[in-house]
């Protein structure tokens, strides 16, 4: 990575005013964002371009968040340890679930510093391993 380089970031959600929110805010951070609405097309990004950060819906109609981290870190093996999931759900279900993946996650609704914070927290240690 170039110093001046900006972290990418893969955002999935289908609520389209989270997408929206989170592109804005992050953008202002100095994140490269893109963000989608649906699994498959976020599986098909994973396939054809790098993502240093996955924030991920764990409930989207088409694939299931956790379905999709699973592809995400076999094709992108760095995302098993950079993804944040969001949710509303916070049945015993979606906590086991993301618990099983071993990530961090934030439940809806969140602060977007909350999220920022988060992916700052990661950050450095993306910064170190590239460079």
């Amino acid at each position: 990575m170039r110093f001046n380089e900006r972290l990418r970031v893969l955002v999935v959600d289908d609520e389209p005013t989270i997408c929206r929110a989170l592109t804005i805010a992050l953008g202002r951070a100095g994140y490269d964002v893109v963000a989608v609405e649906a699994g498959e097309q976020a599986h098909t990004l994973l396939r054809a371009e790098h993502f240093d950060f996955l924030v991920l819906d764990l409930r989207i109609p088409d694939l299931r968040g956790d379905v999709l981290f699973e592809l995400a870190a076999s094709i992108q093996p760095h995302l098993r340890y950079r993804t944040l999931f969001t949710t509303g759900d916070t049945s015993e279900r979606a906590l086991e679930l993301i618990e099983a993946c071993g990530c961090k996650a934030l439940h809806k609704p969140f602060e977007l510093q909350e999220l920022t914070g988060e992916l700052a927290k990661m950050a450095p240690r993306v910064r170190d391993a590239t460079a």
